[in-house]
């Protein structure tokens, strides 16, 4: 008979969830390292751009160049690879985008990025560092005295396992691991006197959740007819959603209107090409014969439930009502959209179960924009973030920053609510302490459940912030792991924090906004970790460092002072920044205080 310990599963990192923070946590902790079990509720890892079937990236503008890790290009680099390879003329355009989508540079089928993702974690699978639970809850947890001890981890049918590690990332789509182990956390708005936000209602209100989506694919088919039956409570949903084109008030108070192919003067394109995934027309017959569109509008976004601290029969009800309202405006898009040439309907539109690897051709699993959210260390907000309230071209400056994001502050109404709100936002920067719970002390967040606000969470969420934040999770794990330190412990070390920004930027994940040195420019960790450090000290008005700029004496002079507070500084080796521009100087510099830093520091 088997022993109990036979079930038992030790490592040094386990990741609740396996949406993108996840996976960019278990890739980076494994690339340093260490072995990871990942826990994902659903078949397919990727949350956002696979089991959640928003493929079509929401990133910034900036982001062909700057503004994302290393390992976050790899992927959005794999995907382009994959359609390349598959159109004529794909290799002869570097920013090739498959859909010629209007809202993202890069659209893609789901599987593709599930695919990619399995391959980018395979090297670690094969040898055993990581291993996967696809299909598998976590439903119970055991915690001593602040800090957890282990996790039981169950599949869909049949015996649990326990779990042991050193550290837990909780990178679920709704921080469910936070509950469980006893995290102190947030859920809906708060209060404008708690948090000083000029958004936020007067009072809390913990059930004021976004709302969830399921996103749908459709192939335009000419000539054919596709039309689904009628979906439950339809005439209900399509008079109270509404099922619509039209996008709201403009800048001007105008109505926005969306036409489904053709352009209006105030649209940025039309309702088909908003997220079309595949452009038929850049690929052979065989390869792609069809345009595919994903459907992620506010005419299938429900807002009837939250998903967050409600019972399983509860759930249950809201997921089968959201399933009914995407469906819905399928069928509403069928049979009642308006005809760009007159008429109603597009029955040409057909819906495509295969690319989302489910029955009902809904996303496997719904697409969420809002968490649980822990109550941590440092919070961001949103006057943090909010363009209105900088003064410069960035916004808050945070010197323990880990990860970098900027987005709009995008927020999808609740029930309780009448309208969205979408604002603009500064290039920002997360602090350490957001991805540190006040407790358990072996606890990190590692998605869009960190220390925000239901506010700045909105600028937080989406695919290349949740992937630097995951990513930056993995790090704080292992780099907890290695020195014997606590997340905790090492917020409250100036020298720990610096020592773990130095390995972030050394693995090309930037934490400060400069938007003229990528991740490949040579001096790209030097002047990451001198700026964070606060040695360089960035013009205000604009994000450009202008690397290949003469250094100047005053400047080098400058930095040279600032530099003598972290450490002893050959000034021989350095020079005077004579003959040298900004990002050889910046080099030099560093590569002095690296050894200093390091060396003090494991001492």
């Amino acid at each position: 008979m088997p022993s109990p310990l036979d079930k038992i599963r030790h490592c040094d990192i386990f990741i609740a969830g396996g949406g993108l923070g996840a996976c960019a946590a278990a890739l980076r902790a494994a690339q340093w390292g260490h072995s990871v079990t990942l826990v994902e509720p659903c078949d397919w890892i990727g949350g956002q751009v696979s089991s959640q079937g928003v493929s079509a990236l929401d990133e910034h503008r900036w982001i062909e160049e700057f503004g994302a890790t290393a390992n976050y290009y790899r992927f959005r680099q794999a995907i382009r690879r994959h359609y390349q390879l598959q159109s004529p003329e794909g290799f002869s355009d570097p920013s090739f985008n498959p859909g010629q989508c209007w809202v993202s540079r890069l659209s893609f089928e789901p599987a593709v990025a599930q695919k990619i993702l399995e391959e980018m974690l395979q090297p670690f699978v094969l040898s055993g560092q990581v291993q996967i639970f696809r299909a598998h809850t976590f439903p119970d947890a055991l915690v001593r005295d602040g800090h957890i001890e282990s996790l039981t981890i169950a599949p869909r049918q049949g015996p649990g396992r326990i779990c042991q590690a050193r550290c837990y990332i909780d990178a679920s789509e709704l921080g469910d691991l936070l509950p469980l182990v006893g995290a102190p956390y947030r859920a809906g708005a708060e209060a404008r006197g708690e948090t000083g936000e000029p958004h936020a209602p007067e009072q809390a209100h913990p059930d004021w959740i976004q709302s969830f989506t399921f996103p749908f694919i459709v192939a335009f088919r000419p000539g054919e007819n596709h039309t689904i039956a009628k979906p439950a409570d339809y005439e209900k949903n399509r008079r109270e959603q509404p099922y619509t084109l039209n996008a709201g008030k403009g800048a001007q108070g105008e109505a926005v209107i969306y036409k489904m192919f053709g352009k209006t003067a105030q649209t940025p394109g039309g309702f088909w090409e908003y997220r079309r995934l595949i452009a038929a027309q850049q690929f052979a017959p065989q390869t792609h014969p069809h345009d595919l569109s994903m459907i992620n509008w506010h005419s299938n976004d429900y807002r009837g439930a939250s998903l967050i601290d409600v019972t399983p029969a509860q759930r249950e009800r809201a997921v089968a009502a959201a399933k009914a309202l995407s469906l819905g405006f399928l069928y509403w898009l069928q049979t009642e959209a308006p005809r760009d040439d007159g008429g109603r309907g597009y029955p040409e539109l057909q819906l495509r179960p295969d690319l989302m690897g489910s029955a009902d051709g809904l996303s496997q699993h719904p697409y969420i924009r809002e968490s649980r959210r822990i109550r941590a260390l440092e919070t961001l907000r949103e006057q943090d973030i909010m363009a209105a309230a900088q003064s410069g071209a960035r916004a808050r400056l945070y010197p323990n920053s880990v990860a970098i994001g900027h987005y709009w502050l995008d927020i999808h109404k609740s029930r309780h609510e009448t309208e969205d709100l979408f604002a603009e936002t500064r290039p920002f920067q997360v602090p350490l302490g957001a991805l540190i719970p006040q407790r358990p002390d072996n606890l990190i967040a590692g998605a869009k459940n960190i220390g925000t606000t239901r506010l700045s969470n909105g600028a937080c969420r989406l695919h290349p912030i949740e992937w630097a934040i995951g990513e930056a999770a993995g790090a704080l794990a292992s780099f907890g792991i290695r020195q014997n330190l606590t997340p905790g412990q090492i917020h409250a070390s100036l020298q720990a924090t610096r020592s773990l920004q130095r390995e972030l930027v050394q693995a090309g994940a930037p934490l400060f906004w400069f938007v003229d040195l990528p991740h490949t420019h040579p001096a790209f960790a030097a002047v990451q970790w001198l700026t964070v450090a606060g040695i360089i000290e960035p013009m205000q008005d604009h994000l450009l460092f202008e690397p290949d700029q003469p250094v100047g004496p005053e400047c080098a002079a400058a930095w040279l002072q600032r530099a003598r507070a972290s450490g002893p500084v050959c000034e021989n080796a350095v020079s005077t920044g004579r003959n040298r521009t900004r990002a050889e100087f910046a080099q030099r510099l560093f590569e002095q205080l690296r050894i200093t830093i390091t060396s003090t520091f494991e001492a």
